[in-house]
């Protein structure tokens, strides 16, 4: 594992919800009993603000799921425009068929002290959280809850509360997943009040 990125700033947990609010795919972190993994998530959203809380999708054959399940907690790390190819690989590929799938997608992790799941180089966004046990919604839909307990965003592109991606370079700007292996790259600005 490495250091944290040079442009890592905590984000206020009241603004956490913003991080995710714009509708990003994300790379769920997980880590227990020693093993690691990530996997790319297009189903995922901001639920509530205070604890802030936030939903996503794992499928009952993932890796990530029987980690998260374990150790009670996982990280949502969104991924930049930079990081298309290696979301698209630790989403079609599992680590229960290949087992070094970081490694073959060049997936890098890094520890921070506030969780022990890495967090993933490369992305704009990391929320730390800790899982809210549903079994049913679990079982049923494959949704989890997890409560926001730490969150970092790189200030290049979310300062002060707000993103402002139209300031910033191309390859920083998030994913959003359309199916069929396509995304597209959030676009640019359009404000109509605060």
């Amino acid at each position: 594992m490495s250091l944290p990125p040079r442009h890592f700033s905590a984000v206020p947990l009241d603004k956490a919800y913003r991080l995710l609010n714009h509708g990003p795919t994300v790379l769920v972190s997980s880590a227990h009993a020693g093993q690691h993994n990530v996997m790319a998530a297009a189903w995922s959203c901001p639920l509530d603000f205070a604890p802030p809380k936030v939903t996503v999708v794992i499928d009952k054959a993932t890796a990530t799921r029987t980690r998260v399940e374990g150790s009670g907690l996982f990280a949502l790390n969104v991924p930049a425009r930079a990081l298309a190819a290696l979301t698209v690989g630790v989403g079609t590929v599992s680590a229960r068929d290949v087992p070094d799938k970081l490694g073959r997608y060049g997936v890098q992790l890094f520890p921070v002290p506030e969780t022990p799941v890495p967090l993933v180089q490369g992305c704009v966004a990391w929320l730390a959280c800790r899982l809210v046990p549903e079994p049913h919604n679990q079982q049923a839909y494959d949704l989890f809850i997890g409560e926001v307990t730490a969150a970092w965003a790189d200030e290049r592109v979310f300062s002060n509360g707000r993103w402002h991606f139209e300031d910033a370079p191309d390859e920083l700007r998030t994913l959003h997943y359309v199916a069929g292996g396509q995304f597209y790259a959030i676009g640019e600005s359009v404000r109509t009040g605060n």
